[in-house]
This record gives structure tokens, C-alpha cells and sequence, in this order.
């Protein structure tokens, strides 16, 4: 699933490049999780004022309402001034005055949302139980240690859970784990304050270090401008499963937490 990382890469890839231009048309393929909830036809002849982020949202900004975005587990979005034909994973397409973004998406639990605005009650279900940006000043350790206090369940599914902090996937958080010395397994509110804090610094060291190499690409993703992603090979406990640890040696060993792939050192992370 495309996490914050590979997000955010995509917005930066075409945000700049789309700003200002023109709606000609708005091509809807196989239904998405939600509806866009209006005819593509009505998006035509607004203009594209700008793209923002939320978590693992990307907001498109109209003179006319707002666009929201996203990836779901498979999705991409792709933007240059032509594509090839439409394929049968192809469910959304802008053409505009300044190319074409199309979203690519073979499980379609993407999706495509027009609200009238950031207040419009369809935007405020999706955002508002959305956690502090881990990349912004918000995010500080002290009002971080103090949420994980009030959470009794594993520090990993906490923070996959993304109303305490938000966009810190499953790749991100183990390696944030990794890093801290925490074991996955540890209840968040049995974390002191000063492994909240290391925690906390490896949460925003992990996710530029992600940012720096274009995200990960695990198997299909790519930027809208078509430039996979390189933290994987950087990783060091995410899909190591068996394989020495870089720091000690010992195998990596992987665990199920929540349906999904937990990765860590037994040596490193303390329980």
C-alpha cells in the first residue's frame, strides 16, 4: 500500500506542473471504493489551483471544491502531457490544459471524491480522525508520549492506526521500531518518556529518509512522473525476514500483527 512516503513523492512529482491548468474532461472507468459523487462532466472548465496533502490523502484543489484522493492498496497516479491508451486498471483520468493525470489502480480500493470544501461533511468523515502530521510542527514527543498513554493495545498497530500520528505505515513503522529498540509487541502505554522520545525522532528520521529516496516500490509503484522508489533497499528489518540483522547479527524474525507482516530484531528491540 502506498504509505506517506510514496504520497507525498507522488504529490511533489506533479503538483507543481498541474497548478493553474484547466479541466477539459473528467473520465470515470470501473466504480471506486466511493463514488466521485457528481457526473464527471460537471468538472469541466474549473481550474486546478493547487495540491495539498492529508495523511494519505491528496487534495487537489479547485476554484470549485476540492478533489480528495486516494492510492488505496495498489493505486498510482500518473501525469504527463499524453498517455497511452486507457487500460482495463485505468478508473480516473483529468484531462487538462497542462497533460493528463490518470490514476491506476488494478484493486480498485482507491478512490476519487469531489467535496464542495474541507468543511463539506464527506471531507470531515474521511480527515477528521486523522492523526498529527509526523513531518510537521505538531508533532512534538511530549504530546506524543502523552497519546500513547492513553492507548493499551501494541505500539505497532498503534501507530498503524493513524489518529495518533498519521501515515506511518506497516514498512515505516517497523523500521521506526527498529531504530528506537522497541519491540512491536510492547504496549504503547508501557512506553516511558524517553522511549517515546527516541521513537518519536525515528518516526521523522525514517519517513525523510523515505522522502529522500522516493519512497519504496515494493512491487508497482511509482511518481506521477514515473521514478520508482529506493528506501527498501535501505531497510533494515521490513521484508528481512530470516536474513542477519545489520546491526547484530541475529536473524530477523517476522510475526502477524493485525493481518499484517511485523518485522524485527529479538536482539535489538527490547520488549
Amino acid at each position: 500500500m502506498p504509505e506517506l512516503p510514496e504520497v507525498e513523492v507522488t504529490r511533489r512529482s506533479f503538483a507543481d506542473r498541474i497548478a493553474g491548468a484547466e479541466i477539459r474532461a473528467a473520465l470515470m472507468g470501473k466504480p471506486l471504493r466511493w463514488p466521485l459523487g457528481v457526473d464527471p462532466t460537471m468538472l469541466t472548465g474549473r481550474h486546478v489551483l493547487a495540491v495539498g496533502r492529508r495523511g494519505k490523502y491528496l487534495l487537489i484543489h479547485l476554484d470549485q471544491g476540492v478533489l480528495l484522493v486516494h492510492l488505496g492498496m495498489s493505486g498510482s497516479l500518473q501525469f504527463a502531457s499524453e498517455l497511452p491508451e486507457r487500460g482495463v486498471h485505468d478508473h480516473f483520468e483529468l484531462h487538462t490544459s497542462r497533460g493528463v493525470l490518470r490514476l491506476h489502480d488494478p484493486r480498485r480500493f482507491g478512490a476519487v471524491v469531489l467535496v464542495d470544501s474541507m468543511e463539506d461533511p464527506r471531507a470531515r468523515k474521511l480527515l477528521d480522525g486523522l492523526g498529527v502530521e509526523p513531518l510537521e510542527p505538531g508533532f512534538e514527543p511530549v504530546g506524543f508520549h502523552m497519546a500513547l498513554q492513553q492507548r493499551r493495545a501494541s505500539i505497532k498497530q498503534v501507530l498503524l492506526a493513524g489518529d495518533v500520528v498519521v501515515g506511518v505505515g506497516n514498512i515505516y513503522a517497523s523500521e521506526a521500531l527498529f531504530m528506537a529498540g522497541i519491540r512491536p509487541t510492547v504496549r504503547a502505554d508501557r512506553l516511558s518518556r524517553p522511549r517515546a522520545t527516541r521513537l518519536h525522532g525515528a518516526i521523522v528520521h525514517v519517513l525523510q529518509r523515505a522522502l529522500a529516496l522516493g519512497g519504496s516500490t515494493l512491487r508497482d509503484f511509482s511518481s506521477a512522473d514515473g521514478q520508482s522508489g529506493y528506501f527498501q533497499m535501505d531497510a533494515m528489518v521490513y521484508g528481512r525476514e530470516g536474513q542477519p540483522c545489520r546491526a547484530c547479527g541475529t536473524p530477523i524474525r517476522q510475526l502477524r500483527q493485525g493481518q499484517r507482516s511485523t518485522y524485527f530484531c529479538p536482539r535489538c528491540q527490547k520488549p
